[in-house]
């Protein structure tokens, strides 16, 4: 089942040449339902593309499953208004998600609310700096340059972010895009699971600010290297600086500010003045 992730639409353009009537490439916006053994879980709105990797991705960052293997079926079926993802875990899988979710609902069963809905969003992530890698500044200014060309749907509506993963020795292996920051990042997660990529040996490249969430997803894909064109937020700040990640933000060209862990940057011919 799949849906177009691009429509043209007519609009007036006013410019400084004239008023023209053309149509326009804009991106889709769908409800996303993911629904685990028959219970909707969460309602996204997303782009209906690459569903299979946003089902994989947000299962193995939200901390559902581990890895891709415990996932039996991924059923995409067509719910008129939107798009529900059937996801079915494995036995062992499954029964440590029913565990989850009867924690959270509490006593009044009214979901993720209340004392343990905070918790989860402020959920610890693993440490994820042990691994030694370091890239120069020539690296990060190469990673948003080759996530750009990546960037399909966006140079057609301008309107939709993009998450990628650059490998120092490959450039970027993989990318995936979403009027969601949060959903490109998903897919690159699975994306990334499926094909056996390890997080570990590059960094997260993505096209939106840094918040909390972003560096979570991050965490749980492995890499200790988050490169952001926009600003992150004081707590994802402080989220990475205790997963000793490194997050790099407002990549301008040749410029960017490196926020936490800044020892495994390396600047190549300038002095670094504190």
């Amino acid at each position: 089942m799949t849906r177009p992730a691009l429509t043209a639409r007519t609009r007036v353009a006013h410019r400084a040449t004239g008023t023209t009537t053309a149509d326009r490439t804009v991106p889709e916006e769908t409800p996303v339902a993911l629904s685990y053994g028959g219970t909707t879980h969460a309602v996204m709105m997303a782009s209906p593309a690459d569903l299979d990797d946003f089902a994989l991705g947000f299962s193995i960052t939200e901390g559902i499953i581990d890895t891709a293997d415990e996932v039996e079926t991924i059923d995409i079926v067509d719910a008129g208004a939107g798009i529900d993802i059937q996801i079915r875990l494995k036995d062992q899988a499954n029964r440590k998600f029913e565990a989850r979710r009867r924690r959270l609902a509490g006593p009044v069963g009214c979901g993720l609310c209340g004392i343990e809905s905070i918790d989860e969003a402020m959920r610890s992530v693993d440490a994820v700096g042990k691994t030694g890698l370091t890239l120069s500044a020539a690296h990060i200014i190469r990673a948003v340059e080759q996530l750009s060309a990546h960037q399909t749907f966006h140079r057609q509506t301008g309107a939709v972010h993009a998450a990628g993963f650059f490998d120092p020795l490959e450039g970027v292996i993989a990318a995936r895009e979403d009027v969601g920051r949060h959903n490109a990042l998903d897919k690159l997660a699975g994306a990334l699971a499926k094909s056996g990529s390890d997080g570990a040996s590059g960094a997260v490249v993505v096209t939106s600010r840094v918040s909390v969430e972003m560096v979570q997803k991050t965490a749980a894909i492995g890499a200790s290297f988050i490169i952001a064109v926009s600003a992150p937020t004081a707590l994802a700040i402080r989220t990475a600086e205790e997963a000793g990640m490194t997050l790099v933000a407002l990549v301008r060209g040749a410029e960017f500010d490196v926020f936490t862990h800044p020892e495994r940057v390396i600047f190549e011919g300038s002095r670094h003045v504190a």
